[in-house]
């Protein structure tokens, strides 16, 4: 395995690990603590949490069949879209019953972790396309 597979499966390992943690707490510990719409917003961020950690080991599991550098961008987008979107949305439903007060502004972030979730699907997606049309050759019957 090359040192950017090892480093892939590592994060996405401690992601999903936490994404579990996250998402017992959430389940257990958070019953009668939160509000129903805030409970809403913290499996909403656990959902994404744990499907783009999946992502990164699944793109880990490329590294070696394809070029590994739209890989690498790839994961560290989706890694970023986890902090972003998931993580303002943790940070949200928690707020009030952290600090008291509800932060609402953190409403303004997971647009732009949604957005990295798109780009780090994009980036590996379209460099094997570019790959696969370079290669393209029509039929000749």
């Amino acid at each position: 395995m090359s040192a950017l597979q090892n480093r892939m499966i590592l994060g996405s390992g401690i992601l999903l690990a936490a994404a579990v943690g996250l998402g017992a707490f959430g389940a257990h510990a958070l019953k009668g603590r939160i509000d129903e719409a805030d409970i809403l917003i913290y499996k909403t961020a656990n959902h994404y949490h744990f499907i783009h950690a999946l992502g990164i080991l699944i793109l880990a599991s490329f590294v070696k069949k394809v070029h590994s550098q739209p890989l690498k961008w790839g994961a560290l987008f989706l890694f970023a879209g986890i902090v972003l979107f998931s993580g303002s949305l943790y940070a949200l439903a928690l707020s009030k019953a952290i600090i008291g007060e509800r932060l609402d502004f953190l409403g303004m972030v997971p647009p732009f972790g949604g957005l990295a979730f798109i780009i780090g699907w994009l980036i590996p997606a379209l460099s094997v396309r570019k790959k696969l049309n370079s290669n393209y050759k029509p039929d000749q019957t």
